[in-house]
């Protein structure tokens, strides 16, 4: 065993079995050693860095404690799992996080031994944890399981659906409940640790077993009587009786910051032979960082930073973000109207409502990670004639799809979904793309669909769905700035299921939907460059759709591309059956639809992925030359 060092002992680390060797002295050095180590990396490469900071020693802790990878260890998000694959051998790596090529922002089965489970939705470890224990009942073995899940998280119902599972399946199942945010604990300490280092230890678990026993043999009356004295005494001291309830053995609340408490804790639980244990361990987001420590969201996710000042960098460009053009629009809106109501899934700022709830802070609810209750809460909120913007993200909404059919469209209800993040989102790679929205809700009668090609366009089409009053709508808009078009002073209702044309040509017609719209004008000018006159079209609405426009640019073109940031069977494929309807495929018009290729495309930057999807000017180009039958090499060459 080896003693603390003044080298660096990070260095030594390339699994966790070379940290399981080193003294229990050393590990603080090692913890600070991990603390730099995931400042200097995310300063080089942006990410997600206060909830990693807030979880050093309790990551060294677990790895040190349990015999990863066998024993499954399993973080929930992903957000703070940078020190994890530090430890883990991807160290040599770790300046390639959410980089074209890197490692991913969040874990990743194909990507180490030591993520035994794929995260970048909240609230799934318990359940994928309780999946891995019953297989490993199963099948005999005696590993561990632990799921390591945020205090956030905890505010979605599949957490609970998990424990309430776990509890009554009674399965040897180890949840650690990391609170760095809602002060949901008493203050922790010295006392604290003792006591659950006391109610997690064999002895004081041998004593309640046989207090069970004993309390067997009394009446049906005695023995309730015991059981509620006994776990309001272990309550009154330790808190925790609603996880108790659900089935859960609860320990603590423990300093998460403190190796000292945390080693004999998890040790105790992992010699446990019982069923479900909570484990409430207390930590600070951002610890160790004054920057990330005295910022109001903990540094949760930030750009490259300067590490000696914490300053990030800012975006070379001028023009808005679309979130802030949403942001801006909708309180516009909502000055005009005191019946519009702005709701989130714990991402105001990330979704622009923080400038709603500047201005209107009883009108904007933030109902945490419980995406399918605000959508029925939207919905509850349009019965009585308000106007709800459900504000989320496009890969956040596929989890309360159910509510978007069964409580909003069959309802007819009016609510109005802000659809952020549309098309591919840069470094958080596939989980977070938002490819599939136009096809889930284009689906459902009634539906108004639309997307915006620019950031003056978003305007309008905020003001167009505060006016929709007979229906449900969706806006969709991407990540990033906008185009830098001029922007019209307030937003004006479009009208609904018409399009727009903003460039006239005669040979190719370039039908978009969604923000591909200035890729589609560059691709424009090039085949112009190219001998090839193209109008460029935008289509503004997948539902209804303007099935006129679309009729006139197959009549009119000897080819006709449409193109978006979705996957197969959205809004080309509501163009086609227009077109097939109307017969109109058979009048010779070449029509081939542009849209996010049968894959789940790798983090990158924004340019290099659509690059990959064939969605950029270049891709655009040669879609229009394969219909024509042609090689774009070529014809360059000839012109040249």
């Amino acid at each position: 065993m080896s003693e603390p060092s003044k080298t660096p002992l990070l260095d030594r680390i390339q699994t966790p079995a070379d940290l399981r060797r080193l003294d229990t002295a050393a590990l603080p050095q090692l913890a600070n050693e991990l603390r730099q180590e995931t400042i200097d990396a995310v300063a080089v490469t942006g990410g997600h860095l206060g909830a990693g900071l807030g979880v050093i020693e309790l990551t060294v802790a677990l790895h040190y404690v349990f015999d990863t990878p066998r024993d499954r260890l399993v973080w929930d998000v992903g957000h703070q799992a940078y020190p994890h694959k530090i430890l883990t051998g991807r160290r040599d790596r770790i300046r390639t996080l959410r980089q074209g090529g890197g490692l991913s922002g969040f874990t990743k089965r194909t990507e180490s031994e030591y993520d035994p489970f794929g995260a970048a939705h909240s609230s799934t470890s318990i359940s994928a944890g309780l999946g891995m224990a019953v297989a490993r009942d199963l099948e005999h073995k005696p590993h561990n399981v632990v799921a390591v899940i945020g205090d956030g998280a905890m505010s979605a119902g599949m957490a609970y659906e998990a424990m309430n599972n776990a509890g009554a399946m009674n399965s040897r199942l180890i949840v650690i409940l990391n609170d760095n945010d809602m002060s949901i604990a008493p203050p922790v300490g010295a006392m604290s640790a003792y006591l659950a280092r006391l109610i997690s230890g064999k002895t004081y678990r041998t004593l309640r077993d046989i207090g069970k026993q004993l309390a067997h043999k009394l009446p049906k009356f005695f023995e309730e009587k015991a059981e509620r004295a006994e776990e309001y005494a272990r309550g009154f001291w330790t808190g925790g009786t609603m996880f108790e309830e659900m089935g859960f053995y609860y320990v603590g609340p423990i300093d998460g910051h403190n190796l000292d408490h945390l080693l004999p804790v998890l040790r105790n639980v992992r010699d446990a032979k019982t069923g479900p244990i909570l484990i409430h361990v207390v930590t600070q987001k951002g610890k160790g960082y004054a920057p990330a420590e005295t910022s109001a969201d903990k540094y949760h996710g930030v750009v490259k930073f300067d590490v000696a000042t914490g300053a990030q960098a800012k975006s070379k460009t001028n023009a808005p973000s679309y979130t802030k053009v949403f942001g801006e629009s909708l309180v516009r809106e909502a000055k005009k109207d005191d019946k519009i109501v702005a709701i989130t899934g714990a991402m105001p700022s990330g979704t622009g409502l923080d400038l709603f709830a500047k201005e209107f802070p009883n009108r904007m609810f933030d109902v945490g990670i419980a995406e399918q209750h605000a959508v029925t809460f939207a919905a509850g909120l349009a019965t009585e004639g308000f106007k709800p913007f459900a504000t989320i993200y496009s890969t956040f909404l596929q989890r309360a799809y159910d509510q978007v059919v069964h409580d909003v469209a069959i309802q007819s209800l009016p609510v109005r979904f802000a659809i952020d993040r549309a098309g591919l989102v840069g470094a958080d790679g596939p989980t977070h793309a938002g490819a599939f929205d136009v096809a889930y809700l284009g689906c459902l009668p009634g539906f108004v669909v639309m997307a915006a090609g620019d950031e003056a366009e978003l305007m309008h089409m905020v003001a167009t769905a505060a006016a929709i009053n007979d229906r449900p709508s969706a806006v969709r808009y991407p990540r990033g700035e906008g185009l830098g078009v001029e922007m019209p002073s307030e937003g004006k209702p479009l009208e609904i299921g018409k399009g727009r044309i903003l460039r006239e040509g005669s040979k190719v017609a370039l039908l978009s939907f969604g923000a591909r719209l200035g890729e589609c004008l560059k691709a424009a000018d090039e085949l112009a460059a190219l001998g090839l006159s193209a109008t460029v079209a935008d289509a503004r609405f997948a539902k209804p759709l303007d099935t006129d426009l679309v009729l006139r640019l197959a009549r009119e073109h000897e080819v006709l591309i449409t193109i978006e940031e979705g996957a197969i069977g959205g809004f080309g494929s509501y163009v086609l059956q227009a077109l097939a309807e109307h017969g109109a495929l058979d009048r010779g018009c070449k029509v081939r639809p542009m849209v996010l290729p049968d894959i789940f495309i790798d983090q990158d930057s924004p340019a290099a992925m659509y690059a990959k999807a064939g969605l950029d000017s270049k891709g655009i180009v040669a879609k229009v030359f394969e219909a024509l039958g042609k090689d774009v090499a070529v014809e360059t060459v000839k012109l040249a």
